[in-house]
């Protein structure tokens, strides 16, 4: 265990180090590298711990206590301001830390009145003046994990939302590799308030320390963080084309979503005018084919039609019940398929770049949620069955 307790605080300070170094850092870079660096420091206070050095200098006792607080707030902002162009943090998110705030204010006179002696015996059991402080630490712990784990995911899922209606890929934008950290985390959280409330409510003993359960999902998220950054390198490192296309991406982001019925109350298209839209429209994909461009938006297109965005979406929702994303790739979709039947000689994925797809990953992707299988079984059934 000691061996995962030291490979975890090194790569969290090492993730740090990469984050801090990094060119055009953004705000969310900055809050990660906090949150890892109090990540490394609550790791290493509890590899400390175990190996009684909170014995040897009892000072120590407490420093750490009120941290598993800060988990949730950083979760949240990081997720929040990976999704928003601001430079500062706003007034109101620093009440986020309030009650960590408040806890290490409560434990003032422990920190600096209690001698060394008293603290150790404190963080034996023997004098209970924190006993019931301990337990309302520990209940708003996991109640803020998971209400911010909630909280983050739901803001992805909106961020989701923003995309499919007015992007046609993902790659580059999209933060699936966020959400299902948030997943884990938000098992994390429920796992512990499995584990304390076994342990604390019904007097189970656990054959092994409950905490390694908690340190080691840590450890593992830390290790997360360092594969997905390595993999995708502009995490830790200054990627040019992103930079150099932020100021279009600021402007596409702009354009707010919303639910379909209030967001086109005050639209003014009445029926006849939305139907001839959508003929514009459909002309247009089919003469033009603007969706063998693999960056094409939803602005983009609307500037192409000589109309605004909320019009072209009003348009692709309510005449094709479908949102921007599904809308575009429906057509790159029949696209490739036309182009893979009538040239075998190239690679499907070659084909599937002709018609606009951005990767491999996302076609394939795409194309089993449109088809309802793989491309490769797709073309095959069709080949044996060419009136399908």
């Amino acid at each position: 265990m000691n061996a995962i307790f030291i490979s975890g605080i090194f790569m969290s300070f090492f993730i740090v180090l990469l984050l801090l170094t990094k060119r055009h850092k953004a705000l969310s870079d900055r809050i990660l590298a906090v949150w890892v660096a109090l990540i490394g420091v609550h790791l290493l206070s509890y590899y400390l711990y175990n190996l009684g050095y909170w014995e040897q200098y009892p000072h120590l006792t407490g420093v750490t206590a009120p941290f598993p607080l800060l988990h949730g707030p950083f979760l949240y902002l990081y997720t929040l301001y990976s999704l928003r162009l601001d430079n500062r943090v706003r007034r109101a998110d620093y009440l986020h830390f309030v009650p960590p705030v408040l806890a290490y204010l409560y434990m003032f006179p422990f920190f600096f009145l209690y001698s060394a002696e008293k603290k150790a015996l404190v963080d034996a059991g023997t004098i209970p003046d924190f006993a019931l402080f301990s337990a309302i630490l520990t209940v708003a712990f996991i109640l803020s994990g998971l209400s911010y784990a909630i909280l983050s995911y739901r803001l992805t899922l909106q961020h989701k939302r923003k995309i499919d209606d007015h992007f046609s890929y993902e790659e580059g934008i999209n933060l699936n590799w966020l959400r299902h950290c948030i997943l884990g985390i938000g098992i994390f959280f429920l796992t512990a308030t499995i584990v304390v409330l076994l342990r604390e409510g019904m007097g189970v003993t656990f054959p092994f320390n409950g905490d390694y359960i908690f340190y080691t999902v840590i450890i593992l998220f830390i290790f997360y963080l360092g594969y997905f950054g390595i993999r995708h390198q502009d995490m830790f490192t200054h990627n040019r084309e992103t930079e150099k296309n932020k100021p279009q991406k600021a402007r596409e982001e702009k354009y707010k979503t919303a639910q379909i019925e209030q967001k086109y109350k005050r639209s003014g298209l009445k029926p006849d005018i939305l139907s001839e839209l959508h003929k514009k429209l459909i002309r247009h994909m089919e003469k033009a084919q603007p969706f063998l461009d693999p960056k094409l938006t939803l602005a983009g297109l609307a500037g192409q039609l000589d109309i605004s965005p909320n019009q072209l979406s009003q348009v692709i929702n309510q005449k094709e019940q479908v949102n921007f994303h599904d809308f575009v790739n429906k057509y790159r979709i029949e696209e490739f398929v036309k182009r893979a039947s009538q040239n075998t000689s190239f690679s499907l994925l070659a084909h599937a770049l002709d018609a606009g797809f951005n990767s491999k990953s996302s076609f394939n992707g795409i194309f089993k949620k449109h088809k309802g299988m793989p491309p490769s079984q797709y073309l095959a059934q069709k080949t044996a069955n060419p009136a399908r």
